[in-house]
């Protein structure tokens, strides 16, 4: 199976026939049941797609096959997206240590950078993630880490993973990417050179939302034990070779902090992966339409969607995304935050607030909704305008979808 497609590995893993071995028992939440030991029985094969440790068999599974669809060495899931990032930022560093962060930013990540670090003696420096003099200017000798959204929110922007790992490693500091918004269907990061990959499973690669989730993937490369920036791996390199960074995130983050993902949840998302391809392909598919519909509204004064050939991160999202598409997400400018108000008040099928990956499509206002305790200046920071209407693209039929937004729209005051 080493040699499947995508489609097939995210359905399989690497051995079918051994995960049908392994997976054949009641689930149930009390570890203690019959046929539900988070170790594999005596005699069965066990993957190697995560560090030691207890873990139940679709944690495992979970596990191998979100390795092989980002193409990394090992994997480990995390309670939530936000325990993910949190797990490998604190895995990294110290108190009186630096990191390098784009400045537009999951608003859970930048309150978690900014503000909750900051009270432990860690500065992130926030820079354009797509100016790489910025990002090298601003990397000093308490650098520990370079971390990049595949496609940043709000502002949709798309780095050069390649030219930006390259200078990371040139620096002999490993680049983190948080993939959630493009998922491996569209972007794989460690084959553009990326370290370390975050994923909030409950977005797109589950598809429901139903099941809170995160994972960390590791490339299994980087070279943890050379050179003065890391000597807290000596250990775990030791220990556990190119797995280091699993080892040591498992031991003093993902134990000890509550982090692990329940059984149920890895399970659910199992079956979500299941059909990840076939609903990429809509949501991809409905959002380059419903982006070219938009920019012939009078209402629409912009549209932000790397897909439109005019968009200033077309390119980079074309060669980064190898023409697969350009994300399912898209912002739109109206008049002002009245119009914003009308729009999403005249809407009869999408809903709102907008969350990744489900297969509604959704709306939101960051200004007065998921921005709406953030100062003005920090509002600038991120890209958040007030006449700004954030949509992520579902899987309903497109006409459908546009018709809706044709609606709202003529209900808004020109």
């Amino acid at each position: 199976m080493s040699n499947s497609r995508f489609e097939t590995k995210a359905i399989h893993g690497s051995n079918p026939q051994k995960w049908r071995q392994i997976l054949y028992y009641d689930h149930t939440e009390n570890s203690g049941a019959k046929g539900s030991s988070s170790e594999p029985e005596a005699g069965r094969p066990r993957p190697d797609y995560a560090p030691p440790g207890p873990q139940h068999p679709e944690n495992r599974f979970l596990n191998e096959r979100l390795t092989l669809l980002e193409n990394g060495r090992g994997a480990l899931l995390t309670s939530s997206g936000m325990a993910a990032i949190n797990n490998v930022c604190l895995t990294l560093l110290r108190t009186g240590d630096e990191f390098i962060a784009s400045n537009s930013l999951f608003r859970a990540t930048y309150l978690l950078f900014d503000h909750v670090f900051a009270k432990y003696g860690l500065k992130v420096r926030l820079v354009d993630p797509t100016h790489l003099k910025a990002m090298e200017k601003a990397i000093t000798p308490k650098t520990r880490f370079i971390y990049l959204e595949s496609i940043s929110t709000p502002r949709l922007e798309v780095p050069d993973i390649k030219k930006a790992a390259s200078l990371a490693h040139d620096h002999d500091l490993p680049l983190v990417v948080d993939n959630t918004l493009a998922s491996p269907y569209l972007c794989r990061p460690i084959e553009l050179g990326a370290d370390l990959v975050i994923n909030f499973t409950n977005a797109y690669l589950s598809g429901h939302d139903q099941a809170l989730g995160g994972v960390v993937i590791d490339k299994g490369s980087f070279p943890w034990a050379a050179g003065a920036r890391f000597p807290d791996f000596q250990d775990f390199v030791d220990q556990s070779g190119k797995l280091a960074f699993l080892a040591k995130m498992q031991r003093e983050q993902h134990l000890n902090t509550g982090s692990a993902q329940s059984f149920w949840h890895a399970r659910l998302t199992s079956l979500g992966l299941e059909t990840l391809n076939l609903r990429m392909e809509r949501h991809l598919s409905n959002a380059v339409k419903l982006a070219g519909h938009l920019t012939k509204s009078p209402k629409v004064h912009w549209v932000n969607y790397p897909g439109l050939p005019q968009n200033p991160y077309h390119k980079a999202a074309k060669e980064t995304f190898g023409g697969r598409g350009y994300g399912a997400l898209l912002s739109i400018g109206l008049k002002d935050a009245k119009s914003c108000e009308s729009f999403l008040s005249n809407l009869k099928m999408i809903g709102f607030p907008a969350s990744p990956g489900q297969s509604s499509t959704l709306a939101t206002h960051p200004w007065s909704m998921d921005y709406a305790d953030f100062d003005p200046e920090t509002k600038a920071l991120l890209g958040i305008k007030p006449e700004m209407i954030m949509i992520t693209v579902g899987l309903e039929a497109i006409e459908d979808i546009k018709q809706d937004v044709r609606q709202a729209l003529k209900k808004v005051a020109k």
